[in-house]
């Protein structure tokens, strides 16, 4: 299960613009993104992942990634990262 994922990393980022920034520094290991978020969010960050060779995991629900980072609030992306 992908959100368990999150509970075993050590650092993550939260949201698309911190998510495209730890993917464009080479920090982000693995990203996870929601296929109920808008498009014209994760179109962008999803190409920078291919760009930068990145695997990307898709989850049902913003709402289930954002509680599985232990946010009251959905969550289109997050990115697992080194630091």
């Amino acid at each position: 299960m992908p959100y368990l994922k999150l509970k075993d990393a050590n650092h993550i980022t939260i949201g698309s613009k911190q998510t495209l920034k730890a993917i464009e520094t080479g920090v982000a290991l693995e990203v996870l993104i929601a296929k109920d978020a808008d498009l014209k969010v994760t179109v962008k960050i999803a190409e920078k992942c291919k760009e930068k060779n990145v695997p990307v995991i898709y989850v049902d629900s913003m709402k289930k990634l954002g509680k599985a980072c232990g946010i009251e609030v959905g969550a289109a992306t997050v990115a697992i990262t080194k630091a």
